[in-house]
């Protein structure tokens, strides 16, 4: 066997399929379609730094490849896992070194580079702004959150999306019939059924269809030198695989987020799909619990104080018993805040009040609601004309100023006209019908 092909089919399935033509580059025509800008720029050899935000295995690494490419730019990878300041200032020296010998670019890749701290992100930041480098960060991470706002102001962000079932069929199909870098140099037969099985099962993650798809063949029983791959070696392979579910990144917070506006919309169904959905995907159960007591508060808060309690009481539950018994006391505390009468009327009075206390600046308590606890106090006036509620009619002091004087009396809270909030706005209306009469 020729060495350069062995030590070719050596290497991963995935690595190999990697296109060196746009033409061949599968998905993200939203970003690379004839007419689009990317296309233009890459095709042309015009170079500009750039974000790649996208799930795993959607083209990233392939596409920052392609450019280099096409551009006929020196291409230094590095991960921002393994990597540190030294390896970026080392990757910039090669840089540096290859510009004056050759008078071309370096495109300096660095894959998951929101692991990277700020310190770390400040190294390579002159390099990009100067030209020495034309930077390509990878990223499955929002970049808003994650890299310097320094750094995104130099960049143009390209948002890659998962790749669509039929796109990873046709590139399962490109591996078998590719007899220089696929899997052609064996006779194999697989149903084409168990093809739209594999791309189903990576979710729109190529590398991982590649994966599985590579396995497959290994493990398919040889008969008459060929390779029959049946559904129940597609179902070996994949049986161990979750559902895309990256814990802390953009899916973590994109399935709470439908949970938690399921439960504000009323939907008890849909609550309980995505949360059944985080907890396939192997979202810690304990963290669920804890945003359905941020949701018992924020949108459901004084229309039925009982979903504060039952949340908390869920969370006690699954502390108490584990999984799998304990999720369904979560459940049961998202079923019910779903159909509860909602209210964010505390969450609501509790940002204005807030904004309130940053922008009125240092505000004098007033004289007559200070404490008192020493003799000196009393003689300067704290507590001079304070009202003791409870020896007022109904416990209610009418009349009396609770705000710094110079704001007066304020509303923030505004009961809703629903479940127990109903009565707490007609008791609230009551009381300040009594201020004004004073």
């Amino acid at each position: 066997m020729d060495n350069d092909f062995k030590d070719q089919q050596l290497r991963p399935l995935a690595d190999r399929m990697r296109p060196d033509k746009l033409l061949d580059y599968i998905g993200q025509s939203h970003i690379l379609g004839p007419d689009k800008p990317l296309t233009k720029a890459i095709e042309s050899g015009r170079l500009h730094s750039m974000i790649f935000w996208g799930p795993p295995g959607t083209g990233k690494t392939t596409l920052a490849r392609l450019i280099a490419n096409y551009s006929q730019a020196q291409f230094i990878s590095v991960s921002a896992v393994l990597s540190g300041v030294k390896d970026i200032r080392a990757a910039i020296d090669k840089a540096h070194q290859y510009f004056n010998v050759y008078q071309k670019p370096t495109i300096l890749f660095i894959d998951e580079v929101h692991r990277f701290n700020k310190s770390q992100q400040d190294a390579f930041l002159p390099f990009v702004e100067d030209g020495t480098v034309c930077f390509i960060g990878a990223t499955t991470e929002n970049p808003s959150f994650e890299l310097n706002n320094a750094l995104l102001s130099r960049c143009k962000t390209y948002v890659l999306k998962r790749i669509e079932d039929s796109d990873i069929v046709v590139l399962l199909q490109r591996a078998l019939a590719d007899q220089e870098k696929g899997l052609a140099s064996r006779v194999i037969e697989i149903d084409p059924v168990l093809l739209e099985i594999i791309a189903k099962v990576a979710d729109g993650d190529a590398r991982r269809a590649l994966n599985f798809l590579e396995i497959a063949v290994d493990l398919a029983d040889e008969v008459d030198g060929v390779f029959h791959v049946t559904k129940q070696t597609i179902e070996d392979v994949t049986s161990q695989s979750l559902r895309r579910f990256d814990k802390g990144g953009d899916y973590f917070y994109d399935q709470i987020s439908a949970m938690h506006k399921s439960v504000r919309g009323s939907n008890p169904d849909a609550a309980l799909y995505w949360m059944c959905r985080m907890l396939d995907g192997g979202c810690e159960p304990l963290y669920i619990a804890r945003r359905v007591v941020r949701m018992a508060t924020e949108d459901i808060g004084n229309a039925d104080p009982r979903g504060l309690q039952l949340a908390l009481n869920a969370w006690d539950t699954y502390q108490r018993l584990g999984s799998p018994e304990g999720e369904l006391a979560i459940a049961q505390a998202v079923v019910y805040l779903a159909c509860a009468p909602k209210s964010n009327a505390a969450y609501m009075a509790y940002k204005a009040a807030m904004s309130a206390a940053k922008n009125s600046g240092t505000l004098e308590v007033p004289m007559h609601i200070r404490n008192a606890p020493t003799s000196l106090m009393k003689d300067l006036g704290y507590g001079d004309g304070y009202r003791y509620a409870h020896d007022e009619q109904d416990a209610y002091a009418a009349g009396e100023t609770y705000f710094p004087d110079e704001m007066g009396e304020q509303v923030y809270y505004q009961p809703v006209d629903r479940g127990l909030e109903i009565k707490i706005a007609e008791k609230l209306k009551k009381l300040r019908a009594l201020n004004r009469q004073k």
